[in-house]
């Protein structure tokens, strides 16, 4: 995790025998100042002699100087009143453009809530506009005089109480009346100062009569936070979660504490803090990490706000030295992060993959060269998202030749047939030959280099490693390697070539780098069925999405990893795309990777693809791949051709029921109700002559179809562009 940084002194020493003395001097003593300090003061039995702090004196307490300061803190140095008070007025000029910027909304504001308490006052003066003390006698009168209508008297009295409302209504709507016209011909005729004085005298009692329980005038300047800690909050936590002493009836002024050389403070969206574990208690930093859910707890947030790291002595920090970041809310949700990689034309593999970014904002950026990459999580959790930035990133390089397998054989990793130099699409029979094949060719590919570099001189190739002007000079591009679901091919393999595929797969982790092989692996399940322990402890760098527990934790990101912090365990269904990327022994931090779809993966690898043809390195299945071909040239091929020869790429011919599979595989929202009988109708439609509507595949026979039957539906430039 990323420490707050800061350019102050961590602490100051001071000589505790330099401030003895000075200490006693600041004790208070009632009785009389004795001549001599080192002799017993006489005791004076007068009354004017008594010692006024005696506990038998009855005022004691009363005449007691009270323990406390005169002047406030900010007051006690000239230094600090100078300092304050430009803070003050900092920050007064900050709030005034804030709210000066706001004034065309606070004037709305004002008019509204003044209309609202125009009518309002309305309503109120209504029952005395309309003279409604009047009326309960007439409604009276009328019953009376309905029910007795033959009596002339209460006619009459009904008719006089009649009368006398009408008049009411009448002076009284009229007072109103006269009283608005004279202030309206008043403010007309005013002077505009004087307009604008009556104006608010008018508006603001009406708006204050017009607000409610919820109204506010002002816009917040600062977002109301939901963590509010404190260096007491911060050591009853510890104390809470066994990292402190406890107080076993002790007062709380002699309980051990942490000794924060920084905050708590504001920074960012949460708050910062640096302490130090108090010697004698035998607890270090490893130990405030194990107990990361237990001090979220203690603060009242949830653990994925609570960013902790130990601060090393490089950065001035000790064993006992802890950087803290509690965000407010969740700092993974919000927004996507656009990759930077989808608007760029060119990059260097040489240098760090922008990937992502931490809790707190700060970009993260992941370097590829001399290392090798491992990839674990749940399903649907961005793995295989997350995977692909490091490979993106090489699409842009045209010096970085790609050797792909995709064990689950979907559209993830379709478009790289574009610019992959091998590309193994699923983990059937002709696929697994295809990947034992790849790996073959890697390792002597490998040892070829391995040559070559021991050749050259040291002036040229110092270290025995590939270099950028050895790249270049002698064609020996940066060779990534990748490998998603790797648990599908394990497990479709039988025991010796599963073996033999791993012994491969670790010879090319451990020894590749050094000749420019970089290996980006990536399985959901990283048991020691799925991917043994001899790979994955090899590998350099681990990145891993949500997992069930903190063992399917450790098996991603190394033994060990959660009790240091670093557990993707506590992730939820809700964090796609966010994981712990693990760089190194001590090394970790939690990413949000970089969002980069589909769509925008396949522009990218029309753009390596670009880039190698200008290059002269477009080579292997991209260079004679049909498809990619016509793609680059801008021809259009029927997307059922396409298709099936992305299914047949390792296969000359196919059964129709595997086709049929391989394409569901493919795309299941198209081809998920696909049957035979719409197959051959769809191919016979885009072109597609069968010579035979049956296949023999291992001695079997069956319904199926040809390669070259469907790549004979392919224009016949595109055929000739890829030498076929």
């Amino acid at each position: 995790m990323s420490e707050p940084a800061t350019d102050t002194p961590v602490g100051t020493v001071y000589r505790l025998d330099d401030h003895r003395e000075g200490r006693g001097a600041l004790v208070v003593d009632l009785a009389k100042t004795p001549t001599a300090p080192t002799a017993a003061p006489e005791v004076d039995e007068s009354p004017a002699g008594e010692a006024v702090d005696r506990p038998d004196n009855p005022l004691a307490d009363w005449l007691a100087l009270p323990d406390a300061d005169v002047l406030p803190a900010w007051a006690r140095s000239r230094a600090s009143v100078v300092a304050n008070v430009q803070a003050f007025g900092r920050l007064t000029w900050w709030h005034t453009r804030y709210h000066g910027l706001r004034t065309p909304k606070y004037l709305v504001k004002t008019v509204l809530l003044a209309a609202r308490g125009f009518f309002r006052a309305a309503a109120g003066l209504w029952p005395t506009l309309s003279a409604q003390d009047h009326t309960a006698a007439v409604k009276a009168l009328r019953a009376q005089v309905k029910a007795k209508p033959e009596d002339v008297d209460l006619a009459v009295r009904l008719q006089m109480a009649h009368y006398t409302r009408t008049q009411s209504r009448r002076w009284r709507f009229g007072a109103a009346a006269a009283a608005v016209t004279a202030a309206a011909i008043g403010i007309i005729l005013a002077p505009p100062l004087l307009q604008v004085g009556i104006a608010g005298a008018v508006v603001t009692p009406l708006a204050y009569l017009g607000r409610g329980k919820e109204t506010r005038l002002l816009d917040q300047a600062s977002p109301p936070l939901r963590v509010d800690m404190s260096a007491q909050q911060l050591n009853e936590a510890l104390r809470a979660a066994g990292l402190l002493k406890s107080g076993s009836g002790k007062d709380d002024s002699e309980l051990p504490k942490v000794s924060c050389t920084m905050g708590p403070v504001r920074d960012g969206r949460g708050w910062a803090v640096i302490f130090d574990m108090p010697r004698g208690g035998g607890k270090t930093a490893s130990d405030v990490l194990a107990k990361r859910e237990v001090i979220a707890q203690e603060l009242g947030v949830d653990e994925i706000q609570v960013i902790m790291s130990r601060v090393r002595a490089a950065k001035g920090g000790n064993a006992g030295r802890v950087s803290m970041w509690v965000a407010d809310d969740d700092p993974y949700l919000g927004p996507l992060n656009p990759s930077p990689l989808e608007k760029a034309e060119k990059f260097s593999i040489w240098d760090a993959v922008p990937f992502g970014q931490d809790a707190r904002g700060n970009r993260v950026a992941v370097p590829v060269m001399w290392q090798s990459m491992f990839f674990g999580g749940l399903p649907r959790r961005g793995k295989t998202f997350s995977q692909r930035l490091l490979t993106a990133a090489g699409l842009l390089d045209a010096y970085v030749r790609h050797y792909v397998a995709d064990g689950k054989g979907g559209a993830d990793w379709k478009a790289m047939k574009a610019v992959a130099h091998r590309l193994v699409m699923g983990a059937e029979d002709d696929a697994i030959e295809a990947l034992k094949a790849m790996l073959q060719e890697l390792l002597a590919e490998m040892e070829r280099r391995f040559a070559l570099l021991r050749d050259l001189p040291t002036s040229v190739c110092p270290e025995g490693k590939l270099t950028p002007e050895i790249m270049v000079k002698y064609n020996l591009p940066v060779i990534f390697v990748t490998i998603d679901e790797l648990q599908e091919y394990f497990t479709a393999m039988e025991r010796e070539d599963r073996e033999q595929v791993i012994n491969d797969l670790c010879r090319v982790a451990r020894r590749g780098p050094a000749a420019g092989f970089v290996s980006n692996f990536a399985s959901q399940r990283p048991d020691a069925e799925s991917v043994p322990p001899k790979l994955r402890e090899i590998i350099t760098i681990r990145y891993s999405t949500q997992v069930v527990d903190r063992t399917s934790s450790d098996m991603v990101l190394g033994k060990g990893k959660a009790a240091q912090g670093a557990d993707a365990s506590v992730l939820s269904e809700d964090h796609k795309g966010v994981g712990v990327l693990v760089t190194g022994p001590a090394s970790f931090v939690t990413v949000r990777a970089d969002y980069l779809d589909g769509t925008g993966f396949a522009a990218l690898c029309a753009r390596g693809r670009a880039l190698r043809e200008a290059a002269g390195q477009l080579t292997g299945d991209a260079a004679g791949d049909v498809t990619a071909a016509a793609d680059a040239a801008g021809l259009t091929v029927p997307a059922i051709v396409s298709d099936v020869l992305e299914v047949m790429r390792h296969a000359p011919r196919m059964f129709t029921t595997d086709l049929l599979a391989g394409l569901a595989n493919l795309d299941e929202d198209t081809y998920g109700d696909l049957n035979a009988e719409r197959l051959a109708a769809d191919l016979e439609a885009a072109g597609v002559k069968r010579t035979s509507k049956q296949v023999k595949i291992s001695g079997a026979n069956g319904a199926g179809y040809q390669r070259r039957d469907i790549e004979a539906a392919v224009p016949a430039e595109i055929l000739l562009s890829t030498g076929r």
